[in-house]
């Protein structure tokens, strides 16, 4: 997969190279950073002590939970320690692992924001046959297909990226090894690495945008064709969530990469935060504050550890 390269290593520009801009952005990213890890964490233990939480919806909104944690840790720990050393190279192996555990994780995440649309759509259009449709097998069979999809869509992706000669600059002008910056700094032609990259961000991101609209235009008819207020309001009100993560990650993401490549600036990196930092860093509270049976099963979770905290203190003095 290396290639005929002759760079042994890359030289990342990072976020920005104001020295009183980096101290701020460190404290910003590592507090950032830390939110993912709880957040995401807190909800992956909750699903799994809370019986009621043990339905498919939240069996995927943990795995969505994970990817958050796996390609925030791929990106953050090297852009926090960058911010604080002057020196920011990366080697051409490093690298190349980065981008093919990012983009991994991130065409992951995409499928799953898929599964979650489709899963909202059986539960509101086909209430009758939803045990029966997502099953615990299928449910199973989908996030594994997921994996497998994902992992064999990044090997091709990163061999068309990092298969090609890099024999001039090696400053990359992001924060981390993506798409378009190192591209750039290909001396062979890129065409048809372009042309690859492209076929499969189609298929992945662009199909699971597909999925997801043709979800939510059926949800969206059922909804409507339903008597009650309520009932209209309750339906809606479970997809709120999933809605504000989906255009988060898939307005930022189709912002980065649908763009012509002549055109991409510094704003890129905004975008980039956006769904490498902050959309993680949002994900559980769109899912914990905005959804009844997140905060229910939270409440309880809270009260059973402080009741046993209070019986064996109670304990311990009578002891």
């Amino acid at each position: 997969m290396g290639g005929n390269h002759t760079q042994t290593e890359f030289i990342l520009l990072g976020i920005t190279d104001s020295p009183y801009a980096q101290t701020p952005l460190f404290l910003f990213f590592l507090l950032t950073y830390i939110v993912i890890l709880v957040g995401n964490s807190g909800i992956i233990i909750l699903v799994k002590v809370s019986p009621i939480l043990h339905t498919p919806m939240y069996f995927f909104l943990t795995h969505f939970a994970f990817t958050d944690i796996c390609y925030s840790t791929v990106i953050s720990p090297r852009m926090l320690a960058d911010l604080l050393s002057e020196d920011k190279t990366i080697s051409f192996t490093a690298c190349m692992m980065q981008f093919f555990t990012f983009v991994f994780f991130a065409t992951v995440e995409c499928h799953l924001l898929a599964m979650m649309a489709y899963d909202r759509h059986v539960a509101i259009c086909q209430p009758l046959l939803y045990v029966t449709i997502i099953s615990s097998r299928v449910c199973w069979q989908l996030v594994a297909s997921s994996y497998l999809f994902a992992f064999l869509s990044v090997i091709i992706c990163t061999w068309s990226m990092f298969g090609g000669s890099f024999c001039g600059p090696n400053h990359i002008d992001h924060f981390f090894c993506d798409v378009v910056p190192v591209l750039k700094l290909m001396c062979s032609d890129t065409h048809s690495s372009e042309m690859i990259i492209f076929a499969l961000f189609t298929i992945n991101v662009v199909g699971a945008s597909v999925v997801i609209l043709l979800s939510y235009i059926s949800i969206i008819c059922t909804v409507l064709r339903m008597c009650s207020a309520h009932s209209r309001a309750r339906a809606f009100h479970t997809c709120a969530s999933h809605l504000m993560v989906v255009s988060i990650f898939f307005g930022s993401g189709f912002f980065m990469y649908l763009q012509p490549s002549s055109s991409h600036r510094s704003l890129d990196k905004v975008a980039s935060i956006c769904y490498t930092a902050v959309t993680p860093m949002l994900n559980p509270f769109i899912y914990s504050l905005r959804n009844k049976e997140v905060k229910g099963a939270l409440i309880k979770c809270v009260r059973r550890l402080f009741n046993h905290w209070q019986h064996t203190r109670l304990v311990s003095c009578r002891a």
